[in-house]
C-alpha cells in the first residue's frame, strides 16, 4: 500500500481510539474472521461471485494487517521479503513449477 493510504488507515484507527482494542491477539482473530468472510464469497462457486463483495472483504483483511503491523513494529517489506527467501529456498522451480506439491514431497 502506499503511504497515504496506510496514514489514512492510521488516522480512521486513531480517530475513533479503537488502538485501545486493537492488540495483537484481537487483530489476529479479527484477521481471521474476514478472511473467513472473504472465503464465504466462494463458498458455492469459484466462478461464480460478486467482485465488489470479495473487494471489500479483502479491504477489510489488508485493513486489520496494515493494524498488526503497526501494533507489532514490523515493515510489510521487510517481513514478506525474508518470508520469499524462505519459500524460494523450500519450492526451487526446477523441482516445483507447475507442481502443486508441499515441499517435503517434491
Amino acid at each position: 500500500m502506499n503511504q497515504q493510504t496506510i496514514e489514512r488507515i492510521r488516522k480512521f484507527i486513531e480517530d475513533r481510539d479503537w488502538n485501545q482494542f486493537h492488540s495483537p491477539g484481537n487483530l489476529a482473530k479479527s484477521i481471521s474472521i474476514e478472511a473467513n468472510e472473504l472465503l464465504e464469497c466462494f463458498q458455492w462457486s469459484d466462478t461464480e461471485y460478486d467482485l465488489e463483495h470479495v473487494k471489500e472483504e479483502l479491504s477489510d483483511v489488508l485493513v486489520y494487517c496494515q493494524d498488526m503491523l503497526d501494533r507489532l513494529g514490523l515493515d510489510a517489506d521487510e517481513i514478506v521479503n525474508s518470508k520469499m527467501d524462505k519459500n524460494e529456498a523450500k519450492y526451487p522451480v526446477d523441482k516445483s513449477r507447475g507442481n502443486a506439491k508441499k515441499y517435503n514431497e517434491l
